[in-house]
């Protein structure tokens, strides 16, 4: 289970971080369009394709790798406060109820959606310049199937704190910029403190 917790992990990481730079396409094209229309008077009629496929690809790719560094939104008021064996215990069961059943969902209604737009090869009608759309349908299946193996994973680590009583180490992976901040004031407030590992979860 461990091996897989980690092939999954990586995996998804290599995809969110890959996708990501969709956000440096998006902000040339957004930073093109507002050079070229308010200074040339001459706007692209791209750029707004452009940005909402680009963000639309990246939101896609990237839930797998949100979802192994634990960092989707959770109503945790009630959860914090739960031992990690009952805190996977209810996961492990809401995975089952919700989540499979909901990213199989995704990735069979993703097939149909893509298979139709490939076939008739569909451009898009938010603007007159006919952009080519059909390739981004193919993101929706993409991305179910990396849910459901990083699902999978998730629901490996729930077994191992069942049987352990505490949630296994993530992977050392980029930290917050207010985690980092507060790690270097309290250093800087007292020279003698060494942060200790936060807990995961």
């Amino acid at each position: 289970m461990e091996s897989y917790i980690r092939f999954a992990d990586r995996l998804s990481a290599w995809f969110g971080k890959v996708f990501a730079w969709c956000v440096m396409v998006m902000t040339l094209g957004v930073g093109y369009e507002v050079v070229v229309r308010y200074l040339f008077r001459a706007p692209t009629p791209w750029a707004f394709d452009l940005s909402y496929m680009m963000y639309g690809t990246m939101f896609m790719m990237a839930g797998a790798y949100t979802l192994s560094r634990d960092g989707h939104v959770r109503g945790d008021f009630v959860y914090r406060l739960w031992r990690p064996r009952t805190q996977a215990s209810v996961e492990l069961v809401l995975y089952f109820l919700f989540f499979f059943p909901g990213v199989i969902a995704l990735v069979f209604s993703g097939w149909r959606y893509a298979s139709r737009s490939w076939r008739y090869l569909e451009v898009s009608t938010m603007s007159p310049a006919n952009i080519p759309i059909y390739q981004f349908k193919t993101v929706i299946i993409a991305a179910g199937i990396l849910l459901v193996i990083q699902g999978i994973a998730q629901v490996f680590r729930c077994i191992i704190t069942i049987r352990a009583g505490a949630w296994p180490r993530p992977e050392e992976d980029v930290e917050e910029l207010e985690d980092l901040l507060q790690k270097e004031g309290m250093a800087a407030l007292d020279p003698t403190h060494h942060a200790e590992p936060e807990a995961p979860r």
